[in-house]
């Protein structure tokens, strides 16, 4: 009875602790609302189906525990398909993709908003400040340890006062990472 019991916490206990390596997606609509009751920075990751490295952020950076947690903590979290066909209102006006061809393999044409959010490549994070205005977007894939310096910098607000490419260099030099 004892060890049945034991197996059970142990079970539990893994149960819990792997739940907590999920981020909270939430589409931009659900995100943009919660932003109302709830001002939050937005972190939106931008991908498509076909994208090899967006897939290998999804396993490898999402699911770490540090990144997620601290994703959980600091920001709405969105997951937005570039070549999607989620309406989506923001600033507004309602973005689509009109182009969008039902059925087709590989490429699609791109969503509006990815197009104004000028969307270069995939995956691309793009950072949203608490009033849902754009702040930046960064291209490609990155490891925890990679992102973590701009979930950071964003969610200090550090990104306001590095206004020349010498201040960026220098908070990249002096940025003491923990993410494993």
């Amino acid at each position: 009875m004892k060890k049945a019991l034991l197996i059970a916490f142990v079970l539990l206990g893994v149960t819990k602790i792997s739940a907590q390596d999920k981020i909270n997606w939430m589409s931009m609509n659900e995100a943009l609302e919660a932003q109302k009751e709830n001002p939050k920075k937005i972190f939106m990751d931008v991908y498509t189906d076909w994208c090899g490295p967006c897939k290998l952020l999804d396993k490898k950076t999402f699911h770490n525990d540090d990144v997620a947690k601290y994703v959980n903590e600091n920001y709405y979290a969105v997951k937005f398909n570039a070549e999607g066909t989620e309406e989506i209102t923001y600033q507004d006006f309602t973005y689509t993709n009109p182009n969008y061809q039902e059925g087709r393999k590989g490429r699609n044409s791109q969503h509006l908003l990815a197009h104004a959010l000028k969307v270069t490549g995939y995956p691309t994070i793009v950072f949203f400040n608490e009033n849902g205005e754009l702040i930046q977007p960064v291209v490609g894939y990155k490891t925890p340890e990679q992102l973590e310096i701009y979930l950071k910098m964003i969610a200090s607000d550090d990104y306001l006062t590095l206004t020349t490419g010498k201040s960026w260099q220098e908070y990249q030099e002096n940025f003491k990472g923990t993410f494993k």
